[in-house]
Formats: structure tokens, sequence, C-alpha cells
């Protein structure tokens, strides 16, 4: 293995955490966007101001640490992409602040039109990041980012390939997150709560399932540098995506929550990893390779200290962290002996 690979590697290690960690967390607000009225979905949006609230700020760690990985270990390749996909990547970037600012400031509102209009942002914001996010991937994988950068700043990010892959990720996201909040609803004893979170996940990943392989019809004539890798070396991977996603389907349809959640992160992982896999060995499509996009070799060692450094202090407390999401004392507060947010907010909605 050479040290570009290795670094290459642990950047994308990064990209499937933060679409699976960072995933959940904006797909959460695809259901904010769908839960009906304030009354109607108020319940609804106290298990999400409960599920995420203590993660969400730490997931987006993943994305600084691939921005820095990306700039560090590939600058060019990375200036390249700045420099042609900045509309939807300042788009991200937009819908990702008023996302964590309206989530904030929705819990302290006074008043009920007040707490609308940022929920709204929130759950908005929420489907618009990962879309814009999705065409990003999509413009690196079917060769539109040139070598030189300064590529068409809308003919690269609006075409099929693009398009398909920021539905696939808003899809993707609302589908671990339905999975995610319904195994919560469930084991703080929400009967009625889980029931309905996990229709909305049956319709949501079967939907999401139709679209991601609906989105490999254009792929063969849009991006055919991919498309020989996704049928090619990449084969396995998509197929246990696939695989996932109907493990996932079945485990929720037969109400079995807990296996359901890591079922469904196996499906988004793999959607993830096919797409590297088919991608690999460009980091540009068609115009630069790993190894002719890898920085200075003293610079690509560094990194690999730096990652594992980051492995043993960072490691560690983010476990930790979503391990206490997960114990009794926990949900009992989600389920019973809520925040004084929470009460806020609630009280709220029944004035």
């Amino acid at each position: 293995m050479t040290v570009e690979f290795a670094v290459a590697a642990a950047l994308f290690a990064g990209v499937l955490f933060y679409a699976v960690l960072g995933g959940a967390d904006f797909g959460s607000g695809f259901h904010d966007l769908t839960a009906g009225g304030s009354r109607r979905g108020a319940e609804v949006r106290t298990l999400i101001d409960h599920s995420i609230g203590p993660v969400w700020e730490a997931n987006h760690v993943w994305l600084i640490y691939v921005l820095v990985m990306w700039w560090t270990g590939f600058p060019e390749s990375f200036a390249a992409a700045m420099t042609t996909l900045y509309v939807p990547l300042v788009l991200a970037l937009v819908g990702i602040v008023l996302r964590g600012a309206s989530f904030a400031f929705r819990k302290y509102s006074e008043t009920l039109w007040q707490a609308r209009l940022f929920g709204v942002v929130f759950a908005t914001s929420s489907v618009l990041a990962p879309f814009f996010l999705g065409t990003i991937a999509g413009a690196l994988a079917s060769g539109r980012v040139p070598e030189g950068g300064n590529g068409d700043a809308w003919s690269s990010w609006i075409a099929p390939t693009p398009l398909f892959t920021g539905a696939i990720s808003v899809g993707t996201c609302a589908f671990l997150a339905g999975t995610f909040l319904t195994a919560d609803a469930a084991r703080r004893g929400r009967r009625a709560l889980a029931e309905r979170m996990r229709r909305r996940s049956l319709v949501v990943g079967a939907a999401t399932g139709v679209v991601v392989f609906a989105g490999l019809i254009p792929i063969e004539h849009d991006a055919p540098t991919l498309w020989e890798g996704l049928i090619g070396r990449a084969a396995p991977v998509v197929a246990l995506s696939a695989l996932g996603g109907i493990a996932t389907l079945v485990l929720l349809w037969r109400r079995r929550f807990g296996p359901a959640r890591g079922t469904a992160v196996v499906a988004v992982a793999a959607v993830m990893a096919g797409w590297g896999v088919g991608q690999y060995p460009w980091v540009l499509v068609d115009q630069v390779t790993i190894a002719e996009a890898a920085g200075a070799p003293a610079t690509m060692q560094g990194l690999l200290v730096a990652v594992g450094i980051a492995a043993v202090v960072v490691g560690p407390a983010l476990g930790y962290l979503f391990y206490l999401t997960q114990t009794p004392q926990w949900n009992e507060q989600g389920s019973g002996a809520e925040a004084p947010e929470r009460v806020h907010w609630s009280a709220r909605v029944s004035d």
C-alpha cells in the first residue's frame, strides 16, 4: 500500500462517517418538514430534538476532517473542485449554517410563529444541504471538474449524474434518519409514535431504493468511467447496498427496529463505498489519479500521523458521546422528564 493510497483511504473513511452520522442528522430535517402542522407534528419534532440534540454538532467534525485532509493531501485537485463547484458548495455550507442556527433558535423561541419560522428554516436547509453535497460528489464522479479548475460554474453540477446523486443523497439521509428515529421511539416506549415513524420509513426506503437504481440508467452514458467501475470492481458493494436496504425494509416490517438500524447503516455506507470503489483510482475522474494528485511525501506522512493521533484522542470521546445517548437515563428523559426547552416547545404548541 502506498502512502498516497493510505491517505486517500483515510479521507474516504471520513466521507463514510459523515454520510452515516451526518446523514442521519440531515435526514431528520426531512421528517421534520413532512411531520405536519404545529399540533400534529409536535410529537415527531420533539423526538427529533431529543435524538439529535447531543450529537448534531459533533457529526459535522467529519466534514471539517474531509475538507482539511483533501486540501492538505491533494491540494491541486481541491483547488480545481473549489473553483469549479463553488456554487453548490456555497449553497451547501449556507444550508448547514442556517440549519444549525435555526435548530438552536427554535428551542428558545418566545412565540409559536417564531418556532414555526425557525422550524421551516431548519427542515428546508436540512434537505437542501445534502442535496447540494450530493451534486458535488456527482460532478466529481462524472468527470466534470477539469484538472486546471475554473470549470463551468453551472453545467458542472446541473447535469444528470450530479442531480441524481443529489436526490439519492436526500433519500438515503431520510431513510437512515427514519430508521434511527423509529428505533429511538420504540426504545422509549412510544409505541404509537414508533408505528408512525415505521410506516414513514418503509415508504421513504422503498422510494429511495427506486431512485438509487433508476439513477444507474443515465450514468452509463453520462459518466461512463464511473459506470464501468460500478459494474466491475464495485459490483459486490452495490449488491451489498441492495441487500442492506431490503433487509432494513424487512426488519422494519417485522418491527425489529434494533437490527434495522445496523442494516440501514450497511445500506447507506455501501452506497457511498460503491461510489468510491467505482471511481478508484481517480480523484477527479478522467483527469487526475490519486498518485498524480498527491502532495509532498512528507505532507502525506504527517497526515497519517495526525489521523492516528485523532483516532486515539477523538475517537473514544465520540464513541462515549454516542454511548451516552443510548443509556436508559437519556431515554427516560426523552419519554417523561423532558428538558425545560422541550417542555417549553410543547407548551407553545398546546397554547
